[in-house]
């Protein structure tokens, strides 16, 4: 480079931080930073029209999206004369291009510098329908084919071929990949297209486009993650552009999105629970990071469940309440836990007793110095106390609860004891060993003491209204949320070109409607059943033994409705049931039963594929290797929460998703939105109670987001009618 381009480069370098800058934002001032320096590059003056510049094309070479205002035109023309005037003087060819083109740019914006606009043969305001027939009216409105367009559009080093147009005309492919959208948005700067106009008439809005470069730090799954939530041009990016992207989408869509996410992400690492292989292939799911628990353990736990679950207890055992299938595979973990840190290494990262497994025994539980072992240990860990530790001394007081209390009724499971440093003496041992009932009472009394002590000073660590707080915090809670669906149907692909996707979509849809429209819980959700309109329906008794309702047709009414047994519901014996069944007549609102009807007839026949029909109204996306089309809690977690990434969370870099802030979370959360959306319309927290099957009191105390604000204003709207009279 000679010094008269240095010198050139050098002044337009600096009349744009001083003079172009200070209007524009920093993405838009790089831009046009690197699409002056490209004129000089290529030694190529501005595109006219009438004696002007071409503004328009201009606008469209710098990725603009609104016309620029008349200052920044005027400041940007000065440029462009200079420009202009360099170059008549200096005719010579040559090049300018340097490592770093422009600030903090990465030299694209350089390159688009040589693609010309085409003038058209004539003018329409024809919109066609389909990629395929906008590309083919927009080739032949300037009179080009594929090889004039490709020859039109190549770039030095380019990939890209006129075969690759061709097939896009013939149909048989559409762009997917990352350098595939940046020809296509040659092609709209060449045609004077409006950025993004021959993306949108693809089939497939929210497919997730390959081809992006994270970088190395990026492993293959997540990137297949991230794939969803990049930018079309963020190959095209600079890499301080790229790590902010990446690190955005991590942060509020991916991974760790709030405090608890993050402290669960730590703790999850570090593998010390004990596993009960016998009683988890029946209860619960599969913990493969888990120690399994010895022989005399497990018979103990065995025993255990099998006294909080049989139907009828043995003769001669007393029991207060039975456990269901989902209490008792909460407590299996949750007693596993415990047995995991009492047994986990002093000097590993768990931090745990030390004590050897084959001393473990729930006899343990009757002391209290194994119980204040494990409150100190939580508080360490954590850091303070939660309702966690309220509920497992609630445990404890269960198992030694006078006459009823399992614990109480097995004083031979003080003969497994061992003495514990520091934790259990064994003159206590010895103790026990003699008068058992004694024993248990302590237990019962400390026990007592602790629960009141730990609940005065326990915290919320998951705040659950944390991840909805911009919907909960709307006028109108239901009608944010709803945006998700409409979103969802917005990018919803098409039904004959991907059918999968659309099934999927569609289940997506569906899940997130009707968890508006009857604010279940989720396995309340996630197990109800489908009955199509063709079949009788099951009777009450046989869906109150398999504790789960019924979509079906209610052919004197003509509609769709819901009918859920009382004994289906967590709080079965709540006075909102008054041991009557749940019945709900789904209203034809906004296409529902449009919907409806297409995931019944052909959505869910695709989903399913040869698998084994579970009869529920939700299936997962089966394939060769899947074992069931089922969903347990795990899996329809993980749906709801991948479709709140996918449509719900509104992304500043691809401009897509519903909600600005929202965060990932679960179906149950739609039952905060149901309660606050009929707190903020009525006031009354009975009326809110009706939308989610529970109590005043319940909705009070955990679902209810009513601010103070909303009160004053509610109560104003009253007293403000005083003035306007």
């Amino acid at each position: 480079m000679n010094a008269d381009a240095r010198d050139i480069r050098q002044r337009i370098v600096t009349f744009g931080y001083e003079r172009i800058k200070p209007l524009t934002e920093p993405a838009l001032f790089t831009s046009i930073s690197s699409y002056l320096l490209g004129l000089l590059v290529f030694r190529t003056p501005a595109p006219k029209r009438n004696g002007q510049p071409d503004w328009r094309a201009i606008q469209v070479a710098c990725d603009a999206d609104q016309p620029f205002p008349i200052n920044l035109r005027r400041n940007i023309q000065v440029a462009l004369l200079a420009i202009e005037r360099w170059i008549s003087t200096h005719p010579s060819a040559g090049t300018l291009l340097s490592r770093d083109p422009a600030p903090h740019g990465n030299g694209h914006a350089v390159k688009l510098a040589r693609i010309s606009p085409a003038r058209p043969r004539f003018q329409s305001s024809y919109d066609p329908p389909s990629f395929r027939e906008a590309l083919q009216f927009q080739m032949d409105r300037h009179g080009e084919n594929a090889s004039l367009l490709h020859k039109c559009i190549a770039l030095p080093g380019d990939r890209f071929c006129a075969t690759t147009i061709r097939t896009w005309l013939r149909d048989n492919k559409l762009p997917r990949g990352a350098r595939s959208m940046a020809a296509l948005r040659r092609i709209e700067m060449r045609y004077g297209l409006a950025k993004g106009y021959l993306q949108s008439k693809l089939p497939h809005q929210s497919r997730a486009l390959t081809g992006h470069e994270p970088g190395l730090s990026v492993g293959p799954s997540e990137r297949r993650r991230l794939a969803w939530h990049l930018p079309d041009d963020f190959n095209r990016q600079p890499i301080e552009g790229r790590h902010e992207i990446i690190s955005w989408v991590r942060t509020n869509i991916v991974s760790r999105t709030t405090e608890y996410r993050r402290y669960q992400a730590e703790t999850i690492r570090e593998s010390f629970g004990i596993r009960f292989p016998s009683l988890e292939r029946r209860l619960t799911k599969k913990s493969s990071r888990r120690v399994d628990a010895p022989p005399v353990l497990a018979a103990e736990m065995h025993d255990l469940v099998r006294f909080k679950t049989a139907t009828l207890t043995d003769t001669g055992k007393l029991r207060n309440k039975k456990w269901g299938t989902y209490t008792a595979a909460q407590k299996i973990e949750h007693f596993g836990l415990l047995l995991g840190a009492l047994a986990a290494s002093p000097s590993g990262p768990v931090a745990g007793a030390g004590v050897s497994s084959k001393y473990l025994s729930l006899a343990l539980l009757a002391f209290p110095g194994v119980w204040d072992w494990y409150l100190s240990w939580r508080e360490r860990r954590r850091g303070f106390f939660t309702v966690w530790e309220c509920n497992m001394l609630s445990a404890a007081l269960e198992l030694v609860r006078q006459d009823t209390g399992w614990l109480r009724q097995r004083p031979d499971l003080a003969a497994h004891l061992m003495p514990i440093e520091g934790i259990l003496e064994e003159s206590a041992i010895n103790a026990a060993k003699e008068d058992w009932n004694a024993t248990c009472d302590v237990l019962h009394k400390h026990a007592s003491i602790r629960f009141n002590e730990v609940r005065n000073v326990a915290r919320v660590h998951r705040d659950p209204f944390e991840p909805i707080l911009p919907i909960l915090e709307a006028d109108e809670p239901v009608n944010e949320y709803r945006k998700i669906a409409d979103e969802i149907l917005a990018r919803a692909p098409d039904d004959r070109r991907y059918p999968m996707d659309a099934a999927e979509a569609s289940r997506s849809y569906l899940m997130i409607r009707l968890g508006l429209h009857l604010g279940l819980r989720q396995r309340n959700l996630r197990e109800l059943l489908l009955c199509p309109q063709d079949c009788a329906h099951t009777a009450e008794r046989r869906l109150a033994e398999r504790r789960c309702g019924e979509l079906r047709w209610n052919l004197r009414e003509g509609r769709w409705e819901v009918f859920i047994p009382a004994a289906a519901f967590k709080n079965s014996s709540s006075s909102f049931f008054g041991t009557k069944p749940f019945r709900l007549l789904l209203d034809d609102l906004a296409g529902l039963y449009q919907q409806l009807d297409a995931y019944i007839e052909h959505h869910r026949p695709r989903l399913l594929g040869l698998a084994t029909d579970p009869g529920t109204l939700f299936v997962k996306s089966t394939k060769r290797s899947s074992t069931s089309a089922a969903y347990n809690d795990a899996t329809f977690y993980e749906a709801w929460r991948l479709t709140i990434q996918r449509y719900g969370i509104y992304n500043p870099y691809t401009r897509r998703g519903a909600i600005e802030g929202l965060l990932p979370h679960g179906p149950h959360c739609v039952r905060d939105v149901l309660a606050t959306h009929v707190l903020k319309k009525t006031g009354s927290y009975e009326q809110a109670s009706y939308a989610i099957q529970d109590t005043p009191e319940t909705v009070m105390k955990h679902y209810g987001r009513f601010f103070p604000q909303d009160k004053a204003a509610m109560a104003a709207k009253i007293l403000n009618k005083v003035w306007e009279s």
